[in-house]
C-alpha cells in the first residue's frame, strides 16, 4: 500500500529544501516527523506538513481504514525545481538587476513495511 502526496509552488530554493529531505528519505514516519519537527530549518515546516498528508492519505486509502499508521516508512522522497519568479531591482548607475524568487515542488510516497518472517 503506498500513498502519495505533493506540495507545489514551495516558496522556497529546491537546492536547500533537498539538504533537509535527504535527512527522513527512508525513515520510519514517525522518525520522519519528530527529526523535521525539531530541525532548525525553514524548509522543515512544508515537508513535515506534506509527510502527514501522505500519511493521511494512505490511512484513507486503505480498505476499511484499518491501516497501521506506525508501520508507515518514507518510500521516496524528492524535491523539483519549479517556476521562477523573475523581479528587477535597481543596481549602480540605475542599471536593472535581476532577482530570481524559486519556488519547489515536493513529492512524497510513503508506504508500509513488508511482513517479514
Amino acid at each position: 500500500m503506498e500513498a502519495v502526496a505533493k506540495a507545489k509552488y514551495v516558496r522556497m530554493s529546491a537546492r536547500k529544501a533537498r539538504r533537509v529531505i535527504d535527512l527522513v528519505r527512508g525513515k520510519n514516519v514517525d522518525e520522519a516527523i519528530n527529526i523535521l519537527h525539531f530541525s532548525g530549518k525553514r524548509a522543515a515546516r512544508p515537508i513535515e506538513k506534506t509527510i502527514r498528508s501522505a500519511v493521511a492519505n494512505a490511512v484513507e486509502k486503505s480498505e476499511s481504514g484499518k491501516l497501521n499508521a506506525d508501520r508507515l516508512f518514507v518510500k521516496e522522497a524528492k524535491v523539483d525545481g519549479g517556476p521562477i519568479l523573475r523581479r528587477f531591482r535597481a543596481a549602480s548607475m540605475g542599471r536593472p538587476m535581476r532577482i530570481r524568487k524559486r519556488t519547489c515542488h515536493i513529492t512524497v510516497v510513503v508506504s508500509e513495511y513488508k511482513n517479514e518472517k
